[in-house]
């Protein structure tokens, strides 16, 4: 890529987004059970999106086990919950303080030492193998066998407990992505956020500016740690089953980062694009194969990569810069960056 797009985003953005939040709103009311059960999955990986975004997308960091921090906070509430009969939202704070101290050690390890690039990705998985397999042994939440949470008919949603429909669950998780939306782009026009952003461009350069690059780094996977265990809570709480091969698996956090990789690292609109139509895709397809009498194992995952591939071939900066640009929601010429950065797109002049 010669250049990037230097304008600002526009105020049809927001129009776009608030015409976007409002059909989420009535959404329940139109669709059957079937439909909320996709429109909650588009909401949840839209979350976790936006946590892994800010680690990736704004600092530069890579990481392919970041179902780890689903892992730890899904177990978590779910065990107090169980055994103690603390509720999700109390057990969340622990939830969080466990993922953002697993964070902060791998975080430590990799930074304090210069393992970067593919090798803290691999250090990432590493650590989601070992939760896995220790997870696979630990009888106190079920082991191998499975962690299942009492499930009863409410005849009233608890927001408290996490006990009730489907609706309720819904619109919980359409409030946790609003404020994990928030969240990124006060982040992203943080002075915090800018020096990710000069981190994420050229690493060396930052640290010669005297930034604290070990510090900030550290910042991006501690607060993208927390913020993904609160999509662990849940997980928990609206499957109320976990299996250490389903959560910690290195297919789960493959499955968590494809959002922002479809829609556009770096970018506020991206991992919602992206999960839109990745999830959307992939249910359309499965109904289809259904519909004609097709079983074929491991259709979703082969539609995975081949949405990857095109999206790599054809619009390697993800859909939402394109979209935004053909829609008009933002401004600006092409220009081409400055030397030494040729191809690479500079924190202002992003698309978000």
């Amino acid at each position: 890529m010669s250049g990037v797009f230097t304008g600002a985003v526009r105020p049809g953005a927001w129009v776009f987004l608030f015409i976007f939040l409002a059909a989420l709103l009535v959404a329940p009311f139109l669709a059957n059970d079937y439909v909320l059960t996709i429109l909650i999955l588009i909401l949840y990986f839209a979350y976790v999106g936006q946590a892994w975004n800010i680690m990736m997308g704004f600092a530069g960091q890579l990481s392919l086990g970041h179902a780890i921090y689903v892992g730890l906070g899904a177990y978590t509430t779910a065990a107090l919950y169980v055994h103690y009969g603390v509720g999700p939202w109390i057990g969340l704070i622990a939830g969080m303080a466990i993922a953002v101290a697993c964070g902060a050690l791998i975080g430590f390890l990799a930074f304090r030492f210069g393992v970067s690039g593919v090798y803290f990705a691999i250090l990432t998985i590493a650590f989601a193998e070992f939760a896995r397999i220790g997870f696979d042994h630990f009888g106190w939440v079920g082991a191998s066998g499975g962690y299942f949470l009492p499930v009863a008919q409410y005849s009233h949603n608890d927001v408290w407990n996490l006990r009730g429909k489907p609706i309720m669950f819904y619109y919980l998780m359409l409030a946790l992505s609003m404020a994990a939306f928030a969240i990124c782009a006060l982040l992203l026009r943080s002075r915090m956020g800018y020096f990710w952003q000069a981190i994420r461009e050229d690493e060396e350069a930052a640290r010669s500016l005297g930034i604290d690059t070990f510090r900030y780094k550290m910042y991006a996977v501690t607060i993208s740690a927390g913020m993904t265990s609160v999509a662990g809570m849940f997980f928990a709480f609206y499957y109320n089953n976990l299996f250490p091969e389903q959560v910690f698996h290195i297919s789960r956090s493959i499955e968590l980062i494809l959002g922002p990789i479809i829609g556009g690292i770096g970018t506020l609109f991206g991992p919602i694009v992206g999960a839109v139509l990745l999830t959307g895709l992939a249910e359309g397809l499965r109904e289809i194969m259904d519909y004609f009498g097709y079983d074929a194992p491991g259709a979703k995952q082969v539609f995975y990569g081949v949405c990857l591939l095109v999206v790599v071939l054809l619009v390697p900066n993800g859909v939402w810069p394109p979209l935004a640009r053909a829609l008009r929601l933002t401004g600006g010429e092409r220009r081409k960056t400055g030397e030494g950065h040729a191809g690479r797109e500079t924190g202002e002049g992003r698309d978000r």
